[in-house]
């Protein structure tokens, strides 16, 4: 069944009344407004149709359901085996209640539970009863208030106890694997991982944190599918209309375009989201903003490929993507072939300017509540967007007004501050876990926090007698779910639990230390350094070596080109289709062809390759491409790495060469004369200096 926690409330009471209801009745007994509950019932008769019952209304009487009595019986009987698990899922999932309660003790709403477990606020009452007794053996006590939600009262000794029993108690339950197993990293963390002068900053940080909790308690898998980048994209995206809503500001209305899309498949999440909101900061959502959202996430699913989308999406895809491209060269053209290689900007963007162009079509207004803000702290950066609202007017005869101007640049500000931060010497950080034994506890926070951090840390589990000077020396700092005060190092104090304010401690920790150069101690881990400077010396060894250099026919097209390099490339069919299939994947993102430079840099990450891999292909007359896919174009670069783990080292390296084809003419000469010689010499000198200033940083 696909109805949400409060649509299955408000159907059980219909069905258990089997009479006529009134509107204020069901929103009586469910505790939201009159107009939630006529919003969630709107679009709810497709829905009903394959249980053979409908949904009927009059005006000044009520609602109520029709069909046969044996229909609405199996109905109720579905409704009920849902919303009342057997035993097992009961005890597990007020198991798993506890645990979230003891992950954050900030108040929540009982939707808020609701919404994680895909049950009624009434269920959710019901465990939390069940519950009381469980926490009051440590003195700890949930406080429930009428519009203040739901919070675990008690000292802070207490709460530690509890939640030292809890994992104890649970330590091989399926509940502690589901929460190492997560993805728990917190939005405002990757928000902040843009660090800078972020343009991001100018969001209100309470109103996004509230947002945050909203989208952390809907678990639909088309949130879930989502990638990072556009999921935040969607809750930036949200958190700018609730502000925009809160400060009275609200968007023309357009039933045009209301009607058409509340027929969208993907309706009912945004309905979802906006009921989430509502109930959250004490609101109501007008349905032209609810229309907005669904536009985002259209926005945000046009990048996925194989999932069936209508031909029409594809082609307004590729066609947005080739005005981003002109977008950005009016821009900043001395920029532009950074930000044509940046995904995360260019998905975002594209996300963005679906509904931006429906709005301007139709001349709706809206509302930017940021707009000054970023006009005194970001003016050049508005002031180019001008330009691409030009650009905007001149291709399609849409006026753009100052709002639009805003939210652009926003998105081209935050692209900038992401090539600011990778010119920045960032390193590893050596982080330790501390337990009493180094095992149990320290394990589940060990594995839930590389899940966190990923590849910006080094990661390793300590017993308490376990810390000599030499491994104190060569970690950055400690985290710690025990007392350590004879230990002289920085040492993070969390819950054995990780909770978000541990988490956003750890975080602050590791982006401090990632632009602080390590410190040289005589007990350095000397063989550690060994095994990276090895690593890169081998990868550039390698990409020396296997250096190629292929001219085929003017003709050629890109599918053919494809084939013949990969076909030089690996002796394995599959390996060959993999690189294939990953320089499609990364071309259908934006195109590669740098028709200024002359050149296409066909790069990607695939598990086609082993090793790092550089080579190039040119015409054999050394003419240009014919085929027009190829712009006229006189050399095809081709950049390959393994999709490991080892992305972030050999991604330096093949950023550096990339840079080299902008920054140094006679790199690109050697290339269009097709001089194997020269070119290898020349790559031979380059990553030679590469090397070098790695050893420096090391």
């Amino acid at each position: 069944m696909n109805f949400s926690p409060r649509l299955r409330q408000i159907l059980l009471l219909l069905l258990q009344e089997d009479q006529v209801v009134s509107v204020k009745k069901l929103a009586d007994e469910i505790k939201v407004s009159k107009r939630t509950v006529q919003r969630e019932l709107e679009y709810i008769g497709s829905s009903l149709k394959k249980y053979h019952v409908s949904l009927q209304t009059k005006t000044g009487t009520g609602i109520w359901l029709e069909g046969e009595e044996s229909d609405k019986k199996n109905l109720l009987n579905l409704l009920k085996e849902e919303d009342v698990l057997d035993s097992g899922d009961k005890e597990e999932r007020r198991k798993r209640l506890i645990l979230e309660i003891l992950k954050d003790r900030s108040p929540k709403k009982l939707y808020y539970y609701g919404n994680i477990f895909g049950v009624s606020e009434a269920t959710i009452s019901n465990d939390m009863e069940a519950i009381e007794t469980w926490f009051h053996q440590f003195d700890l006590k949930i406080i429930r208030k009428q519009g203040y939600g739901v919070a675990l009262e008690g000292s802070e000794k207490n709460y530690r106890l509890a939640v030292r029993k809890f994992i104890d108690e649970n330590m091989d339950s399926k509940v502690m694997k589901n929460l190492s197993d997560g993805n728990e990293r917190s939005i405002l963390d990757l928000i902040r991982d843009k660090e800078g002068k972020n343009i991001y900053n100018l969001i209100n940080n309470d109103v996004l944190k509230q947002v945050i909790t909203c989208f952390n308690s809907i678990r639909d898998k088309r949130l879930l599918r989502l990638t990072e980048n556009s999921y935040i994209g969607l809750i930036l995206h949200v958190t700018i209309a609730v502000n925009r809503i809160l400060q009275k500001e609200i968007i023309e209305p357009n039933k045009e375009l209301e009607e058409k899309l509340s027929k969208d498949e993907d309706y009912d999440l945004a309905l979802h989201i906006a009921n989430s909101l509502e109930e959250e900061f004490q609101i109501e959502i007008p349905d032209i903003e609810i229309a907005y959202m669904l536009l985002h996430i259209k926005g945000s699913k046009l990048q996925y490929i194989d999932d069936g989308l209508e031909i029409e999406n594809l082609n307004e895809r590729e066609e947005i993507l080739n005005f981003i491209n002109d977008m950005i060269d009016v821009y900043d053209e001395n920029m532009a072939y950074e930000l044509k290689q940046d995904e995360e900007f260019i998905f975002g963007l594209l996300a963005h300017l679906q509904p931006t162009f429906i709005r301007l079509k139709n001349h709706m207004t809206i509302s930017n509540p940021l707009l000054q803000e970023i006009k005194d702290t970001y003016p050049d950066i508005f002031k180019k967007c001008l330009k691409v609202g030009s650009l905007i007017t001149n291709r399609y005869g849409y006026k753009v007004p100052e709002e639009e101007i805003g939210f652009l640049a926003m998105h081209f500000g935050a692209a900038g501050v992401r090539l600011e931060n990778q010119k920045e010497s960032k390193r590893k950080v050596d982080i330790g876990i501390v337990c009493a034994s180094g095992i149990g506890i320290s394990r589940l926070m060990h594995t839930k926090l590389k899940r966190h951090l990923k590849d910006r840390a080094e990661i390793v589990t300590y017993g308490k007698e376990d810390l000599t000077a030499p491994v104190i020396n060569k970690l950055d700092f400690l985290i710690s779910s025990i007392r350590l005060d004879e230990i002289n190092a920085d040492i993070v104090r969390v819950s054995p639990l990780l909770i978000d304010s541990d988490l956003e401690q750890i975080e602050a920790k590791v982006r401090l230390y990632a632009k602080t150069p390590k410190t040289v101690t005589a007990d350095r881990d000397f063989s550690k350094q060994l095994e990276l400077v090895n690593f890169t010396a081998t990868q550039i060894k390698s990409i020396l070596k296997d250096f190629s250099l292929f001219k085929v026919s003017s003709f050629i097209t890109f599918e053919e080109l494809l084939v013949a390099v990969t076909e030089k490339l690996s002796p394995y069919n599959d390996k060959r289709l993999l690189i294939q299939e990953d320089i499609r994947r990364r071309e259908k993102i934006a195109s590669q062809i740098i028709p200024e430079y002359d050149f296409a840099l066909l790069h990607t990450r695939t598990k086609g390759v082993v090793k790092p891999s550089f080579s190039v292909c040119v015409t054999k007359e050394l003419t240009k491409f014919e085929d027009p896919f190829f712009q006229n174009i006189h050399a095809v670069i081709i950049m390959l790495i393994p999709d490991d783990e080892h992305t972030g080292e050999n991604s330096s390296i093949m950023g550096y060469l990339s840079s080299k084809l902008i920054e140094d003419s006679e790199f690109l000469k050697f290339i269009f004369l097709g001089d194997k010689e020269k070119i290898l010499n020349y790559i031979t000198k380059e990553l030679k200096n590469y090397f070098n200033q790695y050893l420096d940083q090391v």
